[in-house]
């Protein structure tokens, strides 16, 4: 099975947001920032990763709201 995950990306002069490996956007927004609100609200209740890609397709930044495989180790 793929990894799950959550995306907010460019739709033409909008934005989506969409689950790995689906087509069919979950939603579609006027803004980016909306976008991001609403991925963020889908992932942490799915416990996944998020990625957010810039208008020219390439990943801005992620950020897992998950059971991460590798956490950060404690800084001291």
């Amino acid at each position: 099975m793929a990894k799950s995950g959550v995306f907010v990306v460019p739709n033409g002069n909008k934005w989506s947001t969409k689950h790995t490996g689906i087509s069919t956007p979950i939603s579609n927004h006027n803004t980016k920032a909306k976008a991001l609100e609403v991925g963020t609200h889908i992932a942490r209740k799915e416990k996944t990763e998020l990625t957010i890609l810039r208008q020219n397709g390439t990943i801005q930044n992620r950020n897992s709201f998950g059971n991460d495989p590798l956490p950060p180790k404690d800084r001291k």
